[in-house]
């Protein structure tokens, strides 16, 4: 009597494949994100808080050194990028809530490329926190930020770009914890000095020395400083208040123009990007 082999063969990961994941991954944020009103809710409340509480209160002691303008103005690219690390943030941490459950070993299983579980997923966070974001831009009139077609689209790219270095930071941070009490003990470590640090909440004007270097480390500071120059390009301010509310980012005393501070975030996310891919692949 003899006994048929059967051979079982798992088909290679192709170019195909790993974008099939990616859209996959990237669809199941989305329907997760849809799907969770308490977090849509909940994470808005925070940045709208600081942005009308907040900027209310220290725009009464403020008022008088800044003609013409609302501080609330000020703060709004600050709360933007608020609003984008937390949900980016929240996105990435889902990798740890789905390792708890056994649906990361599934996906990590698959006849697919690593990378292409972790670029959809930072595409993921970075739509979804966008979207997230859009939010609070639909509340700039509020704050004397006007509706400029042209204004609009720039804050969402530059979002979209904040976001998905953020979740590429989240996603490398995520990729050896194991359960969600942790990942949210670094995510504060880390949120917080972020958000103080980049210039969100006072103009980077006239600091101290080591405050300075502080938010020039900070690569939080090179997302919010091109969305709040954006801002000022569309208001009038007088030029006094300009240089004291939207200085830009100083190094050596030399300003850096905006594409260069979108260059270097760019590049952060992509180094972030790609030590999170090395991280998974020498996971489980």
């Amino acid at each position: 009597m003899t006994t048929d082999v059967v051979r079982v063969s798992v088909p290679r990961a192709s170019g195909s494949h790993n974008l099939r994941a990616v859209k996959v991954v990237l669809h199941r944020e989305l329907l997760r994100f849809v799907n969770d009103r308490t977090r849509m809710v909940s994470s808005l409340i925070q940045p709208v808080l600081w942005l009308f509480v907040m900027g209310t209160g220290l725009g009464s002691l403020v008022r008088a050194s800044i003609p013409g303008i609302d501080f609330r103005t000020f703060m709004y690219p600050g709360m933007i990028s608020m609003t984008v690390i937390t949900t980016a943030m929240f996105s990435a941490g889902s990798i740890v809530w789905d390792r708890e459950f056994g649906f990361l070993r599934e996906m990590l299983v698959a006849p697919v490329s690593r990378s292409a579980i972790v670029v959809g997923k930072c595409l993921g966070g970075a739509v979804v926190a966008s979207a997230q974001g859009v939010i609070i831009l639909a509340l700039a009139g509020l704050v004397g930020v006007p509706y400029s077609p042209a204004l609009l689209l720039t804050l969402l790219a530059e979002m979209f770009l904040a976001a998905f270095t953020i979740t590429a930071f989240g996603v490398m941070l995520s990729a050896r914890m194991r359960n969600m009490q942790s990942f949210f003990g670094v995510m504060q470590m880390a949120i917080m000095p972020m958000i103080f640090l980049s210039g969100a909440m006072f103009p980077l004007a006239n600091l101290p020395s080591w405050l300075h270097v502080l938010t020039t480390v900070n690569p939080l500071t090179y997302a919010v400083d091109p969305m709040r120059q954006a801002v000022f390009g569309h208001i009038a301010v007088p030029p006094q208040v300009d240089a004291m509310l939207n200085p830009g980012v100083t190094w050596f005393g030399h300003k850096l123009p905006i594409i260069a501070e979108l260059g270097l975030v760019a590049a952060i996310g992509a180094v972030l990007l790609g030590v999170a891919i090395a991280q998974f692949r020498r996971s489980e």
